[in-house]
């Protein structure tokens, strides 16, 4: 008996590593989906500051996510894709003017600006992206040609 028991023990405790290996985990996706601000600033975030690669296509639209997850890795998304690299960044939306954010019913163009540095060297940069909504929540769909 005492090795049946053992046996169920063990099969328990496989089953329930089993079960929790297999639920979802949040630190690859970005959750906060509700305000197009909130998405292009986690989308840098997880791409500038994170270093994940993952984290920031969970919030692109299908074509988008498929090309950064091409890349790999957060350097090389930021090299080809934004010519942007930084080694800490600080990241912020426009909120100085009067076009915070061009926002229509299910779309918004974004300006975010950047502030950060690259081999002790400081670095200034503004990109714009176009995000869509889809079933109440916000994706990135492209990055705009530059404003300036």
């Amino acid at each position: 008996m005492p090795y049946l028991k053992n046996s169920l023990l063990a099969l328990l405790l496989c089953s329930i590593t089993l079960l929790t290996a297999c639920g979802e985990d949040n630190s690859k996706k970005i959750t906060a989906v509700d305000d197009p601000e909130l998405v292009a600033i986690a989308f840098f975030d997880a791409l500038y500051n994170e270093k994940n690669v993952e984290k920031a296509a969970s919030v692109c639209n299908p074509q988008l996510a498929r090309l950064i997850l091409h890349y790999r890795s957060p350097g090389a998304v930021a090299r080809h894709l934004f010519n942007m690299s930084y080694d800490k960044v600080e990241i912020k939306p426009d909120s100085a003017g009067v076009k915070v954010r061009e926002q229509f019913k299910d779309n918004a163009n974004i300006t975010i600006y950047f502030d950060g540095y690259y081999q002790n060297n400081r670095m200034k940069d503004v990109k714009r992206l176009a995000i869509i909504q889809r079933d109440g929540k916000w994706f990135i769909d492209k990055v705009l040609k530059d404003p300036f």
